[in-house]
């Protein structure tokens, strides 16, 4: 019990002060470096923390606590801002929308998701993760990543979901360029059997994507004359949603100094 209440200390601290390194976590809790080490790995595979980006020896939460308490989510910029744009993209096509953020290079996480009112239409539990190359969703932030990244994901093993999975490094370099000229990815059975999407990056002030919107369906419906329009569709979505948690970052954004001003 002792060790399951230590981790979770550890979790608190590092959504707290993130990004961390193990020596400032030794620290704070008076533990020996090889604990805290094993603590953090453990919470790591299990998909709870994950290194920075920027620093890779330094700590972050991971986007799978997203899964934990999506009803309390529903206060946060993203989630609120995304809300209303994904009901009217899903009155006009009737289709699954879903939104989706990064759990840095290693998979997409669901955090969000409307129905349609079809008998027949795609399922994606909040929480579920997919890998960045093989969906949409993934490729949409692929696209808009520093060369860098998109290195490292290509130097390591592209996994193959279906016979459509792109895991050529070219063919790959040139889908995210079309992206990237588009405005929006497309996954026609690319990593679950029968299930095409069509997504768009949101992305923030710098021009870092930070979640995508998605248009879900059955491969049934996919209607290939219909790609330019639902794609716009989704790309007007995504750009409202990133003007409206921008103007929501603004606005909730601590004020520095006192009452008066001085």
């Amino acid at each position: 019990m002792k060790s399951v209440v230590r981790s979770l200390r550890i979790l608190e601290a590092v959504a707290q002060h993130q990004p961390v390194t193990v020596g400032e976590l030794t620290k704070l809790f008076g533990l020996p470096k090889s604990t805290v080490q094993r603590t953090l790995l453990t919470l790591n595979e299990a998909g709870w923390l994950r290194a920075s980006r920027g620093d890779r020896t330094r700590w972050e939460i991971g986007a799978r606590v997203l899964a934990v308490r999506p009803a309390a989510l529903q206060g946060s910029n993203l989630l609120a801002a995304a809300r209303d744009p994904m009901l009217r993209l899903r009155k006009t096509v009737n289709e699954t929308i879903h939104l989706s953020v990064p759990d840095g290079l290693q998979c997409m996480v669901v955090v969000d998701r409307i129905d349609c009112d079809r008998p027949v239409r795609t399922y994606h539990e909040i929480g579920d993760t997919s890998p960045l190359h093989a969906t949409a969703t993934g490729r949409a932030i692929l696209a808009h990543l520093p060369p860098s990244e998109v290195d490292e994901i290509i130097a390591g093993k592209l996994e193959r979901y279906s016979d459509s999975t792109l895991t050529d490094p070219d063919e790959l370099r040139a889908d995210l360029e079309r992206i990237r000229r588009d405005g929006y990815a497309l996954n026609r059975n690319q990593y679950r059997p029968d299930v095409c999407a069509i997504a768009a990056p949101i992305m923030a002030n710098d021009s870092t994507p930070i979640a995508t919107i998605a248009i879900s369906m059955p491969a049934s419906r996919w209607e290939p004359d219909r790609v330019p329009e639902l794609g716009a569709q989704v790309a007007e979505a995504a750009a409202d949603i990133a003007t409206r948690h921008d103007t929501a970052a603004v606005l909730f954004m601590p004020k520095t100094g006192n009452a008066s001003g001085r």
